[in-house]
């Protein structure tokens, strides 16, 4: 599985983000995908994740503003982001979850969030 992840860029606190995944490869092998983030000097962590029946879970940090969703397939998992704040600041990216115990990782993607 490969992942591709756009959608960064910089935004004002407040503000709004929509990230894209586009997962190309052996889709029909996905059981999970989610989203991560790495702030500087720190280790990287969910943001938020989604199964394949659309069940999703989110870090405590983001509950109420961050939403996961997916098309019908893998093709695309995208991560809306509302309400953005300084400390969501980070490089994203998208994880997949195929298989047995098979991990891919995207390029990631820089989120900066001004005061």
């Amino acid at each position: 599985v490969q992942l591709q992840a756009s959608g960064g860029g910089l935004v004002q606190a407040g503000g709004s983000l929509r990230l894209s995944c586009a997962a190309s490869g052996d889709l029909w092998s996905i059981n999970a995908m989610g989203w991560y983030r790495q702030a500087p000097g720190k280790e990287r962590e969910l943001v938020a994740g989604i199964i394949f029946e659309g069940t999703t879970k989110y870090a405590d940090s983001v509950k109420g503003r961050f939403i996961i969703s997916k098309e019908s397939g893998w093709d695309q998992v995208y991560l809306q982001m509302n309400s953005l704040k300084p400390e969501d600041t980070g490089v994203y990216f998208c994880k997949a979850e195929s298989g047995v115990s098979r991990i891919s990782w995207g390029q990631g993607t820089l989120v900066t969030v001004s005061s």
